[in-house]
């Protein structure tokens, strides 16, 4: 009865339940969404029946081993649910497992927003099928939108289904498989119907202690090395980001004409480029681990996305730590913000968005999406997005 529940609302509630996903309410992406989810939990396999068939190999079947690990510690370590999700392996033959598209105006950091009778509105629509989000592109294109396409790694159906662990991510370095697990996980713990801000601040708040507390279980100095440079890069990529985010927004701001706003974001899009090509040359040895997010003309929706993981973080993170780090505890005080009204949450946002300085890892969420477990290492640790994501 419980699958044939979940069957009938699949057409309903997918699209827009995708943490790190979305949609529109016209029949064909209802069904594109629901063929493309069934389609990849139809190719999932049990982790233990892969590991103890003598075909996987040895590779996989570590990766996987420790995803078990990682699996089984954000169960009893921090309190997120315990039940089938990433018990379960696909191998889904390509880099993403959905394509997001995000949407702005020409001169406006505003994202375009589709709204869903069930999960409220997001502000952005995924695809299963990179062509059809190429498609869905062009006719925003068309229509005067400033668009951005983002490949994301995984995606949570709030515990509608139990989510496979994928070929899309299994083989991110091991700080970055675990951010990823215990940030979809948190999706299935708190989702506020129609605030994507709130939904992934608190996933990233929740993935940022995950790791924390990961590495300390760890234990193991390498992996903290890996983790803390991964997570140094991170830090100023985003502040490079960040920047030219509030440039852009003050030319838009700004009394002057269309002709010289549009001059001047060329401009700071010219500069952004030129900039990071500066922090990879000199400070990170040519790591390319964000090249993904100027292989396309960055624009508007690049850019606009950016607050959509990490504004609220500072605000998670005080009133973690308000809870003495007890994520049970943290759960259950974020469950009853979620279900205060607007104003209240507003007033709970003004006291304590103040208390928490922004870390390296707190903002990781809206970065460049993670590409397949084929890229190189180095390649491997980009932050998911609007993604995952």
């Amino acid at each position: 009865m419980r699958i044939l529940l979940r069957l009938a609302t699949l057409f309903v509630l997918l699209p827009a339940l995708m943490a790190c996903s979305a949609g529109a309410p016209d029949l064909g992406y209802y069904l594109q969404s629901a063929s493309g989810h069934l389609r990849l939990m139809g190719q999932a396999r049990a982790v233990d029946d892969l590991l103890a068939d003598g075909t996987t190999t040895e590779p996989l079947a570590g990766r996987l081993r420790l995803a078990q690990q990682i699996r089984s510690f954000a169960s009893r370590e921090l309190g997120l649910p315990d039940n089938g999700s990433y018990t379960r392996y696909a191998e889904i033959g390509r880099p993403f497992v959905v394509w997001n598209v995000f949407a702005a105006p020409e001169l406006s950091l505003d994202l375009k927003r589709w709204c869903f009778p069930v999960a409220g509105c997001v502000s952005y629509r995924g695809y299963f099928d990179r062509d059809e989000a190429e498609r869905a592109a062009e006719q925003l294109r068309a229509d005067g939108w400033d668009v951005q396409i983002a490949g994301v790694p995984a995606y949570s159906t709030l515990g509608w289904f139990d989510d496979p662990l994928l070929s899309s991510f299994i083989g991110f370095p091991e700080p970055e498989l675990a951010r990823l697990i215990f940030h979809e996980l948190a999706h299935q713990v708190v989702y506020l119907k129609g605030d994507s801000t709130f939904n992934e601040s608190f996933a990233t708040a929740v993935e940022e202690a995950g790791v924390q507390r990961w590495l300390a279980h760890r234990a193991d100095p390498r992996l903290q090395q890996q983790a803390s440079v991964l997570a140094t890069r991170r830090q100023e990529f985003i502040a490079l980001l960040r920047r030219h985010r509030a440039q852009l927004q003050a030319v838009y701001a700004s009394g002057g004409p269309d002709l010289a706003k549009r001059d001047a974001k060329r401009d700071l899009f010219a500069a952004l480029r030129a900039e990071y090509e500066h922090l990879k040359t000199h400070a990170w040895q040519g790591f390319s681990g964000f090249d993904r997010w100027f292989a396309s003309m960055p624009g508007n929706a690049h850019l606009a996305s950016v607050a959509t993981y990490n504004a609220l973080v500072p605000a998670f993170r005080a009133m973690l730590a308000e809870q003495n780090g007890d994520m049970r505890s943290f759960f259950d005080a974020v469950t009853k913000l979620a279900e205060m009204d607007v104003a209240e949450r507003d007033r709970w946002t003004k006291r304590y968005s103040g208390r928490g300085a922004p870390s390296a890892d707190s903002t990781s969420a809206f970065i460049p999406q993670l590409p397949g477990a084929s890229a190189k290492p180095d390649e491997k640790m980009q932050a998911r997005g609007g993604v995952h994501d």
